[in-house]
């Protein structure tokens, strides 16, 4: 068997040990004499599991005591609609950094809800900057403010997050969750799918602070109160069970690995592989100003779409996968999550200079 190095933006290449683990545990989990796939949600079995897994997220991430761990469904785009649900519930007022197609979403469904602002944007450059704000910028009545952390599509990334004062701060992190340390108590909520550094399509983590729970519009489907799933600790229906539990492995290697200070030095070092190479070729750039450069997600072109598209094949066939760019930005996506080893990046790099030589 030959794996390739898969650089998708999402669903992404997973640890391999993580598989091997899931592979033979398969057919049986443990001595239950079945597999996750097919356990009872309400057994002792999968109790263990999915409280397994919140332990270790909250001892990774230091999640402090008054904040709830929530494994939901529906992916970061249910969030959108519910978090103004639950929290644009006293002015009736949120405020929106727009600095991408994710960001822009939440802001638009958001206005459906209540008087949705955005403050700040960067579609005027093709999202590839993070505008500055001031705390002046915001409404002292918003309700929250919500940041996109890390925007997968165009490689930008808030590296100092935004002043806010007292103003709860929402952020989305589906595209960098575990990738580095994140003081959780900065933030009134934060959210993530887990398709990109945690587990397969089908989990979302939403962690909120508990005096945000049980404030939810009058008219809030059942499903999309915070506080339907956290009095019944996420098992208000069937969770998505194997998802949780693949989660629950990625954790456990995480811990392994040294925590998020040693995966941040680690994502740090990729990272600079490939922009330092990007800074120095002749045919290849990065397209984000420097100073808001993703670790996770890096876009870059040659400038010539018959050229970009030769790349991409070519790419594919020497075991590169999944690295054209979105539509919106054109050229190469490079998306380096947790799971994508040093020696990926490193052999993408050589590549990258064996093309450049041979179409100069």
């Amino acid at each position: 068997m030959s794996r390739v190095y898969n650089f998708s933006a999402g669903p992404s290449m997973l640890p391999e040990e993580v598989l091997k683990t899931a592979a033979d545990e398969m057919l049986e989990y443990g001595t239950t004499g079945q597999s996750v796939m097919e356990m009872s949600h309400r057994s002792k079995e999968y109790d263990a599991i999915i409280k397994q897994a919140e332990a270790d997220l909250r001892e990774i991430m230091n999640i402090p005591d008054n904040y709830d761990v929530l494994f939901l469904q529906g992916g970061a785009s249910t969030q959108f609609a519910m978090v103004p649900l639950n929290l644009m519930n006293k002015n009736n007022k949120a405020d929106f950094i727009i600095t991408g197609q994710w960001a822009n979403k939440a802001y638009k469904e958001a206005a459906r809800y209540g008087n949705a602002r955005a403050v700040a944007s960067s579609a005027d450059k093709t999202y590839s900057y993070i505008p500055k704000t001031t705390a002046a910028d915001f409404d002292k009545d918003a309700d929250y403010v919500h940041i996109c952390m890390n925007n997968t599509i165009y490689g930008t990334k808030f590296n100092e997050l935004p002043d806010v004062g007292d103003i709860p701060l929402v952020a989305d992190i589906s595209s960098c969750i575990l990738s580095e340390p994140i003081d959780v108590s900065k933030f009134a909520v934060l959210y993530a799918g887990a398709q990109k550094n945690v587990a397969p399509a089908g989990v979302t983590i939403v962690i909120i602070r508990k005096d945000l729970i049980g404030n939810a519009m009058d008219f809030t489907p059942t499903m999309l109160n915070y506080k339907t799933h956290s009095e019944n600790a996420s098992m208000f229906n069937t969770p998505p069970c194997y998802s949780i539990y693949i989660a629950g492995l990625v954790f456990k290697w995480i811990k392994k690995m040294g925590g998020l200070e040693q995966m941040k030095k680690i994502n740090e070092k990729k990272a600079k592989i490939l922009y330092d190479f990007l800074d120095s070729s002749k045919m290849f750039k990065g397209t984000v100003v420097k100073e808001d450069r993703s670790l996770m997600n890096v876009p870059f072109i040659t400038g010539n779409d018959e050229l970009d598209a030769k790349f991409v094949a070519e790419a594919k066939a020497a075991g590169f996968v999944n690295i054209k760019g979105h539509r919106s930005v054109g050229g190469m996506r490079a998306s380096i999550y947790n799971a994508m080893p040093i020696e990926g990046v490193e052999k993408l790099v050589e590549f990258m200079k064996k093309f450049e030589e041979e179409n100069a």
